[in-house]
């Protein structure tokens, strides 16, 4: 399943224009084989975000699960079939999602846990799933999430679990915010 994607902007007379069409630059898999595999779009470090007519890539280092501080992320995320026969320990899930330059996001990982990968990040995250189902895993209940879906993550605890036989594609858009103060340390 590729993906293409497609960077738009300005030429130097002001008309719009074409300036990337391919894969996108940066696609990485976690987890070894059986993990998920991220194909990074975009991001932007500012919210409004500047309109330039380039179209420089935005700098970043490693992939990241969170978006930039003030800014927004959009990836796909291809999710494979879970493995009933591979379990992961805390630390093992603490350690997948530390290569995200997310570690702290799983400090909910462990016993008693619904879910290995349980995490929990300060952002706004829209999930729309392009292809397949997912089950989203809450502190309290799950659902299954199917093709044209869309679900609405405001920053809570909650883990993705592929349990249909096939893979699922999700776009996530990812909005850096601010935990108010009665959620910021639970």
């Amino acid at each position: 399943m590729s993906v293409r994607r497609i960077v738009t902007g300005h030429d130097a007379d002001g008309r719009a224009v074409v300036l990337s069409d391919g894969a996108p630059p940066r696609v990485q898999g976690f987890g070894g084989g059986r993990g998920t595999v991220f194909h990074e779009l975009w991001a932007t470090r500012e919210t409004p975000a500047p309109i330039e007519a380039g179209a420089d890539e935005p700098e970043e280092g490693a992939v990241s699960l969170p978006p930039p501080a003030n800014g927004t992320r959009i990836r796909i995320v291809d999710f494979p079939p879970e493995d009933d026969e591979a379990e992961v320990s805390a630390e093992e899930a603490r350690a997948l999602f530390a290569e995200t330059g997310a570690a702290e996001a799983s400090r909910h990982v462990g016993a008693g846990t619904r879910h290995a990968f349980m995490h929990r990040t300060e952002s706004i995250d829209y999930g729309i799933v392009l292809e397949g189902e997912i089950t989203l895993i809450l502190d309290v209940g799950e659902t299954i999430v199917r093709t044209g879906d869309i679900v609405i993550q405001r920053g809570t605890n909650h883990g993705w679990a592929n349990r249909s036989g096939v893979p699922a594609r999700v776009c996530f858009v990812l909005i850096d915010g601010r935990f108010a103060p009665e959620l910021a340390d639970i």
